[in-house]
């Protein structure tokens, strides 16, 4: 199998906060390998979304699973439907390499390497976009959803889950007691992703919010399990120095005020969101050159794809 990378993608205006993706498709490189081991909380996330799907009335012929990473959901999603198409789209040729395994071996899913803010598929190809705990990657989350509300049919559905404000809230403050820097990304409130939904196009957006509680033995273990999963610092705006024994330590004090019943604890807000396509008057076109992939052309086993917009 041939395995052609990206080209390089852009990073963020060094003057906004927002996510150096080349150093995030790096970091999700090198968490490939034991990425399974250490997303526990991504698993059980992934598992609540799909238990969602049980009150929703759609039977789909193409399904993308959008940011699969190693394909935790793609087993679920080949057999849920009388064989769907699906496709398994990550940034990371190391996740996919682990994404295409998955699924029952008469349905494999179609791996394809591209970046959700420039997807390489037609317009009104798609029928349900699945995408666990992956928008928070996105720089710009309204052209995101212009995006994907081009490449789904009428009365698709995107259905996701993605981080609030409050998550690592711990940690932020932590960082922020010990040097000012940013070394946690901030995440979107829920009525800021609604109005991004709505200005996207879609209809009948429908978002929730829970929180997650996490504990650990020290602050140190938590950054162990971020790296892990490929999730630690890779803010455009990140220190690029190393960081200094005595900035560890403040922080590290700082955390421990947080320490109940001999845990430290680290909360996640899931905002849980689906919205729907409705009848579309034109086609939704984001502007410029794009190059496109129509599903047919993704076979059963490609050489994972590597097409974004010029």
């Amino acid at each position: 199998m041939t395995l052609n990378p990206l080209p390089a993608m852009p990073d963020s205006d060094p003057g906004v906060v927002g996510i150096d993706k080349s150093a995030a498709r790096r970091a999700f490189e090198r968490a490939a390998e034991d990425y399974d081991a250490a997303a526990v909380l991504q698993r059980e996330i992934g598992r609540r979304m799909l238990d969602r799907l049980d009150y929703i009335r759609i039977d789909p012929r193409t399904v993308v699973d959008l940011g699969c990473g190693t394909g935790l959901a793609l087993d679920h999603l080949s057999r849920r439907w009388r064989r769907p198409r699906v496709i398994a789209l990550d940034f990371a040729i190391a996740m996919l390499q682990h994404a295409r395994r998955r699924g029952h071996w008469r349905n494999r899913p179609r791996p394809l390497c591209a970046d959700m803010e420039q997807l390489p598929l037609a317009d009104d190809s798609v029928d349900l976009i699945f995408s666990n705990a992956t928008l928070q990657w996105a720089n710009d989350l309204g052209h995101t959803f212009a995006e994907l509300h081009r490449v789904l049919r009428p009365g698709g559905l995107l259905m996701f889950t993605t981080f609030g404000p409050d998550t690592l809230m711990e940690l932020r403050l932590a960082w922020a007691a010990a040097d000012g820097d940013a070394h946690v990304s901030p995440f979107l409130d829920m009525h800021d992703i609604g109005d991004a939904l709505v200005r996207g196009r879609f209809a009948d957006p429908v978002l929730d919010v829970e929180r997650i509680n996490v504990t650990y033995p020290d602050v140190f273990k938590l950054m162990r399990d971020l790296k892990a999963i490929g999730a630690h610092n890779v803010l455009s705006t990140r220190p690029r120095g190393l960081t200094g024994r005595h900035r560890l330590r403040a922080m590290e004090q700082a955390y421990e005020q947080h320490r109940r019943d001999g845990r430290l604890p680290s909360t996640w807000e899931i905002v849980h969101g689906h919205a729907w396509v409705g009848p579309k008057a034109q086609p939704q076109r984001a502007g410029g050159k794009e190059v496109a992939v129509p599903i047919s052309a993704i076979g059963r086993q490609p050489p994972l794809a590597a097409a974004a917009k010029g």
